[in-house]
C-alpha cells in the first residue's frame, strides 16, 4: 500500500537531481588541470585535456598527478624551479664606446708598470714575489708556542694587507 505517491516523486525527483548535479559536477572538477594549463600557456595543454578525460573514466586517479603537470610550469620561467632573482642576469653586449675606454685604460695602467702587465716590475710599495720575507720588527713575541702563533698570524695578516694593497695598485693605477 502507498500512502502518498507524491513523495514518492518528490523522493525520486531529489535522487535525479543529486545524480546529475554529481556528474557535471565530476566532469568540471576533471577539467581544472586544463583550465591551469591554458592559462599558464603551458605546451603541453591539449596532453593534460586528454589525460583528464583518461582519468575521468578511472575515477580521477590521474588527476592529482595532472595537477601538480599543470602547475609545474611557469611562462616566465619555464620548467625551472629556481626564482627569477637567483639566475644571473644575461650578459649585456658591450658598445664600441666602452672597449675603446677600457682598451686606452689598460694601455695607460700597461705602460705605469712598464713593459707589460704579466712581467713587469712590481707596482710601487709591493715587494716582488718571492722576495718578501717576515718581518724583523721591534715586536718580537717569545718564542714560546704561543708566541710563534701570534708571529704566524701577524705574518699572514701582512701577506694579506701587502697582497691587497698590490691588487689595488695594479687595478686602480
Amino acid at each position: 500500500m502507498m500512502s502518498d505517491p507524491f513523495l514518492n516523486y518528490f523522493a525520486l525527483g531529489i535522487l535525479i537531481f543529486v545524480v546529475v548535479v554529481l556528474f557535471y559536477g565530476i566532469i568540471a572538477i576533471h577539467d581544472i588541470p586544463h583550465m591551469i594549463a591554458k592559462g599558464r600557456g603551458h605546451p603541453h595543454q591539449d596532453a593534460i585535456h586528454a589525460a583528464g578525460w583518461v582519468s575521468l573514466f578511472t575515477l580521477h586517479v590521474l588527476w592529482p598527478f595532472l595537477w601538480i603537470w599543470a602547475m609545474a610550469y611557469k611562462p616566465e620561467r619555464g620548467w625551472g624551479f629556481s626564482s627569477p632573482a637567483a639566475s644571473p642576469p644575461p650578459p649585456d653586449e658591450p658598445n664600441q664606446e666602452e672597449l675603446e675606454r677600457l682598451r686606452q685604460r689598460m694601455a695607460e695602467l700597461e705602460s705605469q708598470l712598464g713593459s707589460g702587465a704579466s712581467d713587469g716590475p712590481a707596482p710601487p710599495g709591493c715587494p716582488a714575489v718571492g722576495r718578501w720575507r717576515p718581518s724583523t720588527s721591534s715586536t718580537t713575541f717569545p718564542l714560546t708556542d704561543t708566541g710563534r702563533r701570534l708571529r704566524r698570524s701577524r705574518d699572514r695578516h701582512r701577506i694579506t694587507s701587502i697582497t691587497f694593497r698590490c691588487c689595488v695598485a695594479y687595478c686602480c693605477g
